[in-house]
């Protein structure tokens, strides 16, 4: 490899490893998006051959042609799905986009694979060895992620389990492992097409298998670990095919991936073992840990009345929720914080890591409708002051409120860094029902003496909020 391409290399990687950077901020995501595409640009200007020619050199005018074409198809892909989609349906392209990410690390490896094996000069153990684990993973990552799109869509919200799966999938693995291991040292074997052909097969059950038993709310661990397995998954093809612009952006990807996943799982205060194989939620009760609420009752308002509780407050804050991102009530929140913004109110918006089914999902929806970033806290930062605030308004929030957390020890949410709702002066939540959370247990919050239940859609109840505060 020449020096100019060495060098390029580094400056992609600069690119990626800022773009990265950015995205942790919804102020400057949009800004490393494009950074971190502008480096991938690079990346494709600068595909050389082992040789050492540029991709738009003499003999490579039809890989280059093909590029533009796969480019262009890819963008206007892109383009649709960025303004059809709703931002209530971001998790499901987020998980979809991810899974033909996956699909294509894998497609990639195995046509290496079946290429560098009928050459005449062969391929190496390690070569093959890490062809057959991007497509392994490349693979189990695109029909995990194809199964966690359903479950966002609500069709298999629900584990699905049954006795012995943890051991079956054991199995399957091991099998495909021995797979990797016989092929790696036999590639040019008769038998090698046929037992690739089982590996890929094996693969793809294997990742429904894996997402299966994994309940819908679980989706932001699953999604965060399966971009990391694509990001290994690509990795390994630059080893394959010696792209270091792919191996850059493979290892950040999936370390990225990784470390957000453990982080998501601290905040639960759960092992991320406990999520792929716990199925947890799939046996809870909605009486779970309500045996300390007996003879205890709701207190329910109307939208006039907590309208006037937030209008004369001089601290609000609001606890965004799934809830109001099925009722896609994100507009009116922003409306009824102006409202309350006027009248000289300090709003600001109290961001759990997991609230949502994808990471940042909250962050998105409130960004999508113009709500300033200032407002915008997270958890560890806005939890010292909660005691401090007139009024808490949890919009369609429940387990990442419930302060079961702290207060029972044998809740199974027990330990969970949660939103200190229930030290406010006054807590308005708004639900449609007193159904029970993911976690399948009674919420004490709602019990609480300084709590208000407003029940309803979202949405309407917003509305009702916002023209109740504008007439008072």
């Amino acid at each position: 490899m020449s020096s100019t391409i060495a060098l390029i290399i580094i400056g992609v990687a600069v690119l990626f490893i800022l773009g990265i950077k950015l995205l942790s901020s919804p102020k400057t995501a949009r800004i490393g998006n494009l950074v971190a595409a502008a480096g991938m640009l690079v990346a494709l200007l600068a595909l050389h051959k082992p040789g050492g020619d540029y991709v738009w050199s003499q003999g490579w005018t039809f890989n280059y042609t093909l590029i533009a074409i796969g480019t262009v198809i890819g963008l206007i892909i892109g383009a649709i799905g960025a303004y059809s989609v709703k931002m209530t349906s971001m998790p499901q392209m987020v998980a979809l986009f991810n899974g033909l990410g996956g699909g294509a690390a894998a497609l990639v490896a195995s046509l290496e694979y079946f290429s560098g094996a009928h050459s005449l000069a062969g391929i190496t153990a390690f070569i093959a060895l890490t062809m057959l684990l991007a497509t392994l993973i490349g693979s189990l990552s695109f029909s995990g992620s194809i199964i966690a799109y359903l479950k966002l869509e609500g069709k298999f919200e629900k584990p699905i389990t049954f006795p012995g799966q943890n051991i079956l999938n054991g199995l399957i693995l091991l099998v495909i492992l021995g797979l990797c291991g016989w092929l790696t040292v036999n590639a040019t074997a008769a038998a090698a097409t046929p037992a690739f052909i089982t590996l890929f097969a094996l693969a793809l059950f294997f990742g429904v298998a894996m997402v299966m038993p994994i309940g819908g709310a679980d989706m932001p661990v699953v999604i965060s670990l399966l971009n990391s397995f694509t990001g290994l998954a690509v990795a390994a093809d630059g080893f394959a095919i010696n792209n270091l612009a792919m191996i850059v952006a493979g290892t950040l990807v999936g370390s990225s991936g990784t470390l957000l996943t453990l982080l998501m799982c601290k905040a639960m205060n759960r092992p991320v073992t406990n999520v792929l194989f716990g199925a947890f939620g799939s046996s809870g009760s909605s009486k779970a840990g309500a045996g300390d609420l007996a003879g205890k009752t709701v207190k329910p308002l109307q939208a006039d009345e907590a309208a006037l509780l937030l209008s004369y407050a001089q601290q609000v804050v609001i606890v965004p929720g799934y809830g109001m991102a099925v009722a896609q009530a994100q507009h009116q929140v922003r409306e009824l914080s102006d409202e309350l913004v006027k009248r000289g109110v300090d709003v600001r918006f109290a961001i759990h890591p997991v609230a949502g089914r994808m990471p940042g999902h909250m962050n998105v929806l409130l960004a999508e409708a113009n709500i300033s970033y200032e407002q915008l806290c997270e958890m560890e930062a806005i939890n010292p002051t909660m005691d401090r605030v007139d009024v808490c308004l949890v919009i369609g929030a429940n387990d990442v409120v419930n302060p079961a957390a702290r207060e029972e020890k044998t809740s199974p949410i027990y330990g969970m860094p949660i939103i200190d709702a229930d030290r406010c002066k006054t807590v308005i939540v708004m639900k449609r029902s007193m159904a029970a959370g993911f976690a399948g247990i009674e919420n004490h919050l709602f019990y609480k003496d300084n709590t208000r239940m407003l029940f309803g859609d979202a949405k309407n109840s917003l509305q009702a909020l916002v023209t109740a505060v504008k007439a008072s």
